[in-house]
C-alpha cells in the first residue's frame, strides 16, 4: 500500500520513512514537512494511506486532512501526534481522520496500525480511545437529563413549594399537564419522588 508521511520534524520524519520502507506491505510515495507541499503531491499522485502529524508550519494538520477529504476521500488518514487534547482529537476526526495515534507508540504498534487502518479499522491509541469513549458517554449522560422548557418551569415551581394546583394556574395549564410534565421529569432524572428529583436537578446544574 501506498503511504505518505506529512512531518515537521525532520529526524522523525526520516525514522518513519526507514521504519516503513523497511515492511513489504508499504511503499513510501513521498515524505513533507509541510501540508502544502504534501498537497501539490498528492494532487498528482493520491496514496492509500495519509500519515498526518497535526503541529505542522503553515497550514495545518487539520486543514489538510479535510482538503484531503474534499478532494481524495479514498484516502485513509492516521493522525500521529503529541497532541492528546479533547479540541485536538475531535477536530481531526471530524475532519476526517480515521485513526489516531500518539507518538511515542512502539514502531511494530505503527506498522499495525497502519495495517489495520487500511483494512477498515479505527485503530487509536488507548488514550485517545478512552477519551472518544468518554465523549459519547457525556453526551448520553446529558441527553438523559435534557428537559424541555416547561418542565424546567415546572421543576422551579416544585422548588418553590407550588402545589400541582398552582402550577397549573401559573403556567395556564391543565392539572393533568402539570402531572403529565412531573412523570416526564422523575423519568428523566431517574427520580422517584419530589425531593430526589429537586436534588438531582440542583445537583446537574439545572435549576
Amino acid at each position: 500500500m501506498r503511504v505518505l508521511i506529512v512531518e515537521d520534524n525532520t529526524a522523525l520524519r526520516e525514522s518513519l520513512v526507514m521504519l516503513l520502507s523497511g515492511e513489504d506491505d508499504f511503499e513510501i510515495t513521498g515524505s513533507y514537512g509541510t501540508a502544502e507541499e504534501a498537497m501539490e503531491a498528492m494532487a498528482e499522485e493520491p496514496p492509500d494511506i495519509l500519515l498526518v502529524d497535526l503541529g505542522l508550519p503553515g497550514m495545518s494538520g487539520t486543514d489538510l486532512i479535510k482538503w484531503v477529504k474534499e478532494n481524495a476521500s479514498d484516502v485513509d488518514i492516521m493522525v500521529h501526534t503529541i497532541f492528546d487534547d479533547r479540541d485536538n482529537v475531535f477536530s481531526a476526526i471530524k475532519a476526517g481522520a480515521s485513526s489516531y495515534i500518539l507518538k511515542g507508540a512502539k514502531p511494530r504498534e505503527l506498522v499495525e496500525a497502519i495495517l489495520d487502518l487500511r483494512s477498515g479499522g479505527a485503530p487509536m491509541s488507548p488514550k485517545i480511545a478512552r477519551a472518544v469513549i468518554g465523549e459519547f458517554q457525556e453526551v448520553k449522560v446529558h441527553n438523559d437529563f435534557l428537559l424541555t422548557v416547561r418542565e424546567k418551569e415546572v421543576l422551579v415551581g416544585l422548588e418553590r413549594g407550588l402545589t400541582y394546583k398552582e402550577l397549573a394556574e401559573r403556567m395556564n395549564v391543565s392539572h393533568h399537564t402539570v402531572h403529565t410534565h412531573i412523570k416526564h421529569i422523575y423519568e428523566k432524572l431517574q427520580a422517584k419522588g419530589r425531593r430526589e428529583a429537586l436534588s438531582k436537578a440542583k445537583n446537574k446544574g439545572i435549576i
